[in-house]
């Protein structure tokens, strides 16, 4: 029997990224060993067992939660591509889309997974900024380009200007290389206790635009609607 770690399962409308405003079934994977110090999941990082579901369970709610009208599901985490999550991942992409739903996966940018990327409609792969104590390996965003940019989008979340530079030395890397149009998206972040970060988001926007207007900024919608701590929507 097919066993995932599942933190939750819920409907929502999307709150970042090219697809924002579009109701979806968000699908949160339990389990991540990345480590972006300003993360605001952090309760999906520990491989808890308590936390496992059978395929079954999982498309049931997916369903009941569907009402056979929102046929888009976006598997997140935690981490959806560590390597033990891998082989029920791709069962439930399978079930996914044998029922006609879009799959959209979001990706941390560390890792290329060729038998999960090649199933899925749309792929959210992530620029990690200084900010988030993460490397993201820019020959490896040429590489996952290479063979999925049109069906990607590049996130990036900015705290400051060191953010948005590094972000820019990666894209002007990739524009070198890569010809086609790729949406990079860039998300001014939330530090802790912030309700909304109107100084920084207008900072991201003054950066974009003295830059030459790269990105498409673009805020994080659920936290405007209901403020930065509220979880599962």
């Amino acid at each position: 029997m097919t066993t995932l770690l599942i933190n939750s399962i819920y409907r929502a409308t999307e709150g970042e990224g090219i697809h924002i405003g579009i109701p979806q079934i968000f699908v949160r994977f339990q389990g991540c060993n990345i480590g972006c110090v300003n993360c605001d999941t952090k309760d999906t990082w520990d491989f808890d067992p308590a936390f496992t579901q059978s395929l079954d369970e999982v498309m049931e709610k997916i369903e009941v939660l569907s009402q056979n009208l929102i046929k888009r599901v976006s598997i997140t985490g935690g981490d959806p591509l560590h390597p033990s999550h891998i082989p029920s991942l791709v069962e439930l992409i399978k079930e996914l889309k044998a029922r006609n739903y879009f799959v959209n996966i979001e990706a941390a940018g560390t890792r290329i997974v060729k038998e999960v990327f090649d199933l899925v409609d749309f792929i959210s792969y992530d620029f990690k900024t200084p900010s988030t104590q993460v490397r993201t390996s820019k020959e490896l965003m040429v590489k996952f380009l290479l063979e999925y940019g049109p069906k990607a989008q590049i996130k990036a979340v900015v705290a400051d200007k060191k953010d948005f530079e590094a972000t820019y030395d990666v894209f002007h890397f990739v524009r070198g290389q890569i010809s086609s149009y790729i949406p990079w998206c860039l998300t001014p972040c939330y530090e802790p206790g912030e309700a909304f970060p109107m100084n920084r988001f207008q900072q991201v926007i003054q950066l974009n635009e003295s830059f030459g207007l790269p990105f498409r900024v673009i805020g994080q919608q659920h936290k405007w609607a209901y403020g930065p701590s509220e979880r599962l929507v």
